[in-house]
């Protein structure tokens, strides 16, 4: 039986071990320090219990971090059908003098030996200090839009553990209720937007969001 969106069982899927082996970027989500929502692409390093993320201090990410530790990431692919991998835990951070372990494993990973091999040297240097940003996973998910969707899909999985609707029917992203039976839809479909939408638009199959951000707020 498939494991369900949330257990941790499914780091040991066979997507969540390839995309964590990858060279794909983390998308670290947070909440800054007045309260409006990130998110930042950045390497990251899995120790087999932790995701390990690094940056520089004084990143204004560290404190904002330390003052809001549950952060949310995505490691996801490019390519049709996509693979993503979702994980959700608390963050702590430490501090250490020159390149973390951590950060010259991911620039290995990244760069390659030789490339690595020169950057590495140039950042750990005296004076330069490092945040290590740390996540143990307590919830998991996984999507590869073959046999595990989205919920607003037919077909789909619930991202948020909530599911116990049959397949092939699909839900309103309003009310929640059933729109019926959605067999014979195209076996591809499109990645949906995960921002809370400002005005929706459905089509049969697809899910169209506007997005604005805030009158005065950069981007």
């Amino acid at each position: 039986m498939a494991l369900a969106q949330g257990d941790l069982g499914l780091l040991e899927s066979d997507i969540a071990k390839r995309l964590l082996s990858s060279t794909v970027p983390a998308r670290l989500a947070y909440t800054a320090r007045d309260g409006t929502p990130r998110v930042m692409p950045i390497w990251f390093h899995w120790t087999g219990d932790e995701l390990v993320m690094c940056t520089f201090v004084p990143s204004p990410k560290i404190a904002a971090i330390r003052e809001r530790p549950a952060v949310a990431i995505t490691i996801d692919t490019d390519e049709l059908p996509p693979e993503s991998l979702l994980i959700r835990g608390r963050a702590s951070v430490t501090e250490s003098e020159g390149a973390a372990p951590e950060y010259a494993a991911a620039a290995r990973r990244y760069l390659g030996e030789e490339a690595a091999a020169e950057y590495i040297p140039q950042v750990d240097q005296p004076g330069t200090r490092m945040a290590s940003i740390r996540v143990r996973p307590t919830w998991v998910g996984v999507l590869d839009f073959q046999t595990r969707f989205p919920n607003a899909l037919p077909n789909g999985s619930d991202p948020d553990g909530e599911s116990g609707r049959q397949p092939g029917v699909e839900l309103d992203v309003d009310t929640g209720e059933g729109l019926g039976d959605r067999a014979g839809i195209e076996e591809e479909r499109p990645r949906l937007p995960e921002p809370v939408p400002e005005r929706v638009a459905r089509t049969p199959s697809i899910l169209t969001a506007t997005v604005r951000p805030p009158a005065g707020r950069p981007a």
